[in-house]
């Protein structure tokens, strides 16, 4: 079954150039397009998607709150964020949002096609050390570790969990935390998943991005104390 893709952009040209891209591939369809948020929200009741590119500059509602409602919903599409900017402000609320990754609006067509086939199948878009890059910019956005009342979650997690943890939000991809840890790879993806589990997470993103609320990662990439 082709994967299912709704465009969300006030640029009509952008929308036109991507669905160009994505027509082309037998295992993908555009079944949806938007000009901002609320048009992308109402669309979703009447169609099903399976992931949206989701643009964050728009009239009425911006990406990110749309991006925020979306993923509120029961068995919500996976939301890939459209940034400008590498290091968009935007882009770091979106994944707060519940985006599972982001890219730049002038991603080459095939890591596009990458991504949305990426996340379709349930991974996270962006490598960790982008997203780490990026919390590290606006970790001041985030609160304290002692404030956060997600923090009492990482007591959910053993000892080998929450070290696989610190890893992920260090940036470490499953090969190299198994190197690291001396593990299979293997070991190391069911560890991953494991954490999603307890924690109610979606994917790696939302991993780094509660390590730095709880302060398991401080800004810069060391780890915390708490």
């Amino acid at each position: 079954m082709a994967i299912r893709v709704m465009l969300v952009d006030d640029q009509m040209l952008l929308r036109t150039g991507f669905r160009m891209v994505l027509a082309a591939q037998p295992d993908m369809e555009v079944v949806a397009e938007a000009g901002d948020g609320i048009e992308a929200i109402e669309n979703l009741r009447a169609t099903a998607v399976d992931v949206v590119l989701m643009d964050v500059r728009m009239p009425r509602l911006d990406g990110v709150e749309a991006t925020r409602r979306i993923c509120a919903q029961p068995d919500a599409p996976k939301v890939l964020i459209l940034t400008t900017f590498d290091l968009d402000e935007y882009a770091f609320s979106g994944l707060k949002a519940g985006a599972s990754g982001f890219m730049l609006k002038d991603v080459p067509p095939g890591e596009l096609l990458a991504a949305i086939r990426s996340v379709h199948s349930g991974d996270a878009v962006v490598a960790p050390s982008t997203t780490r890059r990026l919390l590290d910019r606006f970790s001041p956005m985030l609160p304290s570790g002692r404030a956060e009342p997600r923090h009492k979650d990482i007591a959910k997690l053993t000892e080998r969990e929450r070290e696989v943890m610190l890893l992920v939000a260090q940036g470490l991809s499953n090969g190299e935390i198994a190197a690291r840890l001396v593990l299979s790879e293997a070991t190391v993806k069911t560890h991953v998943g494991r954490i999603l589990t307890k924690l109610a997470l979606r994917d790696r993103v939302q991993v780094v991005v509660l390590a730095y609320e709880t302060g398991l990662v401080r800004a810069g990439g060391g780890g915390g104390t708490g």
